[in-house]
This record gives C-alpha cells, sequence and structure tokens, in this order.
C-alpha cells in the first residue's frame, strides 16, 4: 500500500485565492479570450472553488464591458466576481471619473483597485507628489466603499517601493486602510524580489495591519520564485493569495495557482479549495488551458502529464511495489494518473506492467517478455521513441505475443504533388490500395500536401469497411529529423496525436522517407481505434 507524509498543521486554516487569469493572465503573450472563453473560464474556476475571479477591468476595452454584463446572468456556486481598476485620476474627483463609474456599473459586490506604493513611481510616472498619491488612493477606497464594494487594495510595486522608501510603503497601505479596504494585496510587480525579503517585508506588513484587515501577496516569476514567494508570504501570515492559474502572465508570467493550491492544501495544511474538489485541479488546468488555446506544459508541478511519469527501469520497478518510492503524492489526489514510460531504460517491470493487461500470466522470466524488451530497444536504436507513443507500443506488444490481426493488406499507395500551386486548390494527389478479406479497393484523394493526401485517401477506404475510422481526427504532426548529417536523406520520426472525442493517443513511423514515416503513424492510429472499438464491443457482450 502506497504511504503519503505531508506536513500539515494542527489546525487547518483558509487561505482566499483570487485567479487573475482573465485579467493579468490576459497580459501574456499571445494569450486572447473571446467573452465566450471568459464565461467558460469562470465556470471552470467556480467548479474549483477558488474564492475569488478576477475578471478584467471593465473600464479599459469594451469586450471587458460586455462580458461584465453577460456575467450578471451567471449563478456561481464557490466564487465572486471581481471587477478591476485603478485608484482615480490625480487632479479628478472620483464622481468624474470614468473607469471607477465602470467598476460601480459592472456591479460586483467586490473590486480590485492598484495604487501606487513605490514613491518613484509616483513622482516619475505619475507625475504627481507623494500626498496626492496617499489622497488618491484614500478617497478612491472610500468611494467605492461608500457605495457598497467591498474592496481589495493591490498595492502596486509594493515590494520595490518598500526596498526604496518603506516609510512611505506603509503611508500607501493606511491611505487604504483609511479609506475602508478590506484586504491589503502586496504586488511584487517586478518579479525580483528574493526570498527571504519578501517574507520579511510581508511580515512586518502582517504586524502593523494584520489585525485591521486581510494581507494577501501577488507575485510575478521573473526570478522564478514566484511560486516559492507565495508560499513564504502565507508563512508570514498572508491569508489571500492571487496568481493565475497556470502561471502565464506578461513577461515570464504569474504565480501557478495550481501549483501553489496543491502546495498548501496537501503540504502545508491550508485550506485553499474544498477537499473534494482536490481531485478536479488536473481537470480544470486542462480545461482552462484548452480553452485558453496553449499546451498545458507535460512539466508542470501536480498537473502536468508529465508530473507522475516513470521512465527508469529501477524507478518503475519499485513504484510498482509502492509509488512512495518515488512520488511526493498520489496522482490521484490531484485527478492526475500515474503513467509509465516505454523506452530502452524501461526495463522488464514496465513491460510487465503493460502486457498484463492483455496476458496476465505474463511474469519477468516469460521468454516472449525479454524479446519486446530486446525489440524496443531495437526500435529505439532506429529511431523511434516509444514513451511518446503508447498506442504504437501497444501495437508493437500485441504483435509479439500473437494477440493482433492487420485490419487491412496493402497493395501500393502513390503521392504526388503540383508546384507552383493554384490559389484555393489541393497541391497533392495520393492513391491507396488495399483488400480487406479479399475485398479489393483504390481510392484516391487529395489534400494541402501529400501526407494530407494520403491521410484523406486511406479514409476513403478504410471508412468502406469500419465506418468508424470517421471518428478519428489528427490533433497534432511533428516531424524530427534525426541524422542532420544526412541532410536531405536523414531518416525522420514521425508523431501523430489522434482523438475520437472521447480518447486521445499518440502514434509513430521512422523512415528517411517522410511519407513512408507518415504512413506507417496513420496505420498504427486508425488501427489502434479499430482495436479499441471491438474490445468494447466484446466488453459489451460478455
Amino acid at each position: 500500500m502506497a504511504f503519503y507524509l505531508h506536513n500539515t498543521h494542527m489546525a487547518i486554516k483558509k487561505i482566499s485565492i483570487l485567479d487573475s487569469t482573465l485579467r493579468d493572465g490576459s497580459q501574456g503573450e499571445g494569450i486572447s479570450y473571446s467573452v465566450q472563453d471568459k464565461i467558460n473560464i469562470v465556470r471552470a474556476l467556480d467548479e474549483l472553488g477558488v474564492a475569488y475571479i478576477e475578471a478584467g477591468n471593465p473600464g479599459s476595452n469594451p469586450k471587458d464591458m460586455e462580458f461584465f454584463e453577460e456575467a450578471k446572468k451567471l449563478t456561481l456556486k464557490n466564487a465572486k466576481l471581481v471587477a478591476f481598476g485603478s485608484t482615480r485620476r490625480k487632479g479628478s474627483a472620483c464622481a468624474e471619473d470614468a473607469n471607477l463609474q465602470s467598476l460601480l456599473a459592472a456591479e460586483t459586490e467586490h473590486v480590485v483597485i492598484f495604487g501606487k506604493s513605490w514613491d518613484f513611481q509616483v513622482t516619475d510616472v505619475l507625475h504627481a507628489t507623494l500626498e496626492e498619491n496617499l489622497d488618491m488612493i484614500s478617497d478612491t477606497v472610500a468611494y467605492l466603499t461608500k457605495h457598497g464594494r467591498t474592496v481589495i487594495y493591490d498595492a502596486e510595486h509594493f515590494f520595490s517601493g518598500y526596498e526604496a522608501n518603506p516609510e512611505y510603503a506603509m503611508q500607501t497601505l493606511e491611505a487604504a486602510v483609511k479609506g475602508g479596504a478590506s484586504t491589503l494585496c502586496l504586488c511584487e510587480t517586478k518579479g525580483g524580489c528574493m526570498l527571504e525579503d519578501c517574507k520579511k517585508i510581508t511580515e512586518s506588513v502582517v504586524a502593523r495591519f494584520g489585525a485591521a484587515c486581510t494581507i494577501g501577496i501577488h507575485t510575478h516569476n521573473d526570478s522564478g520564485l514566484a511560486v516559492a514567494n507565495s508560499l513564504l508570504a502565507v508563512r508570514a501570515g498572508a491569508t489571500h493569495v492571487q496568481g493565475v492559474f497556470l502561471g502565464f502572465g506578461e513577461r515570464t508570467g504569474n504565480a501557478n495557482l495550481s501549483t501553489i493550491i496543491a502546495d498548501l492544501q496537501l503540504k502545508m495544511g491550508y485550506e485553499c479549495i474544498p477537499e473534494e474538489n482536490m481531485k478536479l485541479l488536473t481537470p480544470i488546468s486542462r480545461r482552462v488551458a484548452e480553452i485558453t488555446n496553449i499546451a498545458l506544459n507535460p512539466g508542470m508541478p501536480y498537473v502536468g502529464g508529465s508530473a507522475f511519469a516513470h521512465k527508469a527501469g529501477m524507478h518503475i520497478d519499485a513504484v510498482i511495489k509502492n509509488p512512495y518510492a518515488y512520488e511526493h503524492v498520489s496522482p490521484e489526489s490531484v485527478g492526475n494518473e500515474r503513467i509509465f514510460l516505454m523506452s530502452e531504460v524501461a526495463g522488464k517491470s514496465m513491460i510487465v506492467e503493460k502486457v498484463q493487461k492483455f496476458d496476465s500470466s505474463l511474469t519477468k522470466s516469460s521468454p516472449v517478455v525479454s524479446e519486446i524488451v530486446k525489440k524496443v530497444k531495437e526500435l529505439e536504436h532506429e529511431g523511434y521513441q516509444f514513451e511518446g507513443a503508447d498506442a504504437s507500443f501497444e501495437i508493437l506488444v500485441r504483435k509479439t505475443i500473437g494477440k493482433y490481426q492487420p485490419f487491412f493488406n496493402l497493395h501500393y499507395y502513390k503521392t504526388s504533388g503540383e508546384f507552383p500551386r493554384f490559389a484555393d486548390e489541393q497541391s497533392a494527389f495520393a492513391q491507396f490500395k488495399i483488400d480487406v478479406d479479399g475485398k479489393v479497393v483504390v481510392t484516391a484523394g487529395d489534400g494541402d500536401g501529400p501526407v494530407n493526401a494520403l491521410d484523406v485517401a486511406m479514409r476513403n477506404a478504410l471508412e468502406q469497411f469500419y465506418p468508424s475510422v470517421a471518428q478519428v481526427h489528427l490533433t497534432d504532426y511533428k516531424v524530427r529529423v534525426l541524422d542532420g548529417k544526412s541532410a536531405t536523406a536523414s531518416r525522420v520520426r514521425v508523431l501523430i496525436e489522434s482523438s475520437d472525442g472521447d480518447e486521445h493517443w499518440a502514434t509513430m513511423g521512422v523512415s528517411s522517407d517522410v511519407i513512408e514515416a507518415s504512413y506507417l503513424a496513420l496505420v498504427d492510429s486508425f488501427e489502434y481505434k479499430l482495436i479499441k472499438d471491438l474490445e468494447k464491443k466484446f466488453s459489451k457482450i460478455i
């Protein structure tokens, strides 16, 4: 039985999480949300159970204004929507400030207001006096409080300001408290603060203002310390943590909340989201990544596809005996799963783990296991890399243990292309001839390149016998040159990722001909789908 030891406090203390994916995260390079994207992410984060969702600045652009109008129709179970804005402009009254009027029009119960904490920013960026800045902070917070809003005050550049002029930085917080702020969030805006400095400065704020209001932390990752600084701030007494769910954002990104939530809740004894929702951490991460149109970093702690991936044979053998040997938490605790990567260094334990689902009688001493290990090593020497193509590995195992039957016999395939291409016309053509149980078919296809044309021709043939092939679509196609010294005669590895809407799988082909390598990967992809269809059919009969 696996045993995981976590360091916890005797009493569970709650941490309020404010997610800024839709505001700070949207400032990341290449990130752009539609109104519907924002609605979908709000629903996902609410399902996870964060306390606050900072959804944008209604005074900054029409899209955010439209979102807040649509958001009024939402019914959330856990989270509270938050509108974001700045203090009033220098020399203007709050009642005349368009930004503040937009915040009120958003009709969120909570608002986040940011103001300057660094004297340099006040004098050289705002071109205001230090006293004017204090008035802008207190006036704005008081105005919003008077209109029934609960104000979270973001002290922008607080750590830089504190290092330059600690007395003034503290005065800006006093101004926010004077206006009626419920939370003071210390923003490490430049992302350059070192760990001990972050902890000490937070401790000083907690000592001075902790009895009057909640103290929060908001960090950036320019020094690679956003998560660590957030955790240290909590240790120093902060009970409100801001960040972006997957850590993206301007420059090098924001504090990654998917990591912070897991660290605080599983390792440090705090409660950030309802305990039963921790298992949603990975599924929600994948959903947010999909809506954002980014690939979820496989190496991301807790939620990445490689977070619980094991490759070395000695590691795999130990994890099979007891996962605690190499896992700091159980993958199930965060909704992830353990995977064993197939490679030439995986060893027999890995092979046995995978092949026993086809034949439970196989053991390390079975001759066929040694044969599979030998084949894997030979194929990886040729350029295959099965750790990224589990479906191709499964087909290899089935062929080796005698539990494979081809779905068709290939007579030939041909591809050709035309250049220059005409506008809006396909540039490549393919012909494909196969037989299934003695019935021969010849099909053709055109496409945007020879691989696409071959894919179309194969589908046209296979769908005549196996209609479910129509469900398969390619989600990614990668080509890797394996031997750059051979120039255009180099061997290439083609990796194809496919899905039928329910399952996702990856297959691979290797050849000195990119078309042949693609063909091999395509065949494995279609056959894997058909094998799974047969298994489902037989399981229903049984």
